[in-house]
């Protein structure tokens, strides 16, 4: 089965948030860099990445930000 991803950007709040799957009660994992790991409480699952001071890191330097995708399960 294949998992839906939503992409949410908040300008006003210079944030960007990637979610898979359906939302689930998560924790976040801090990866630095103010980039944070989304994860289900019941199976430590991934469930997305949130990103803040987007526009500002892009001031500072143009950079790739690489994330791990995981696999869909079957259970999205």
């Amino acid at each position: 089965m294949n998992q839906k991803m939503q992409i949410h950007w908040d300008a006003a709040g210079d944030f960007l948030e990637v979610r898979f799957g359906k939302p689930t009660p998560s924790y976040y994992d801090d990866l630095g860099n103010d980039i944070f790991e989304r994860h289900d409480n019941a199976t430590g699952e991934v469930k997305g990445y949130a990103f803040f001071n987007v526009q500002k890191r892009k001031q500072k330097s143009p950079q790739d930000i690489e994330v791990n995708v995981p696999q869909a399960s079957a259970t999205s």
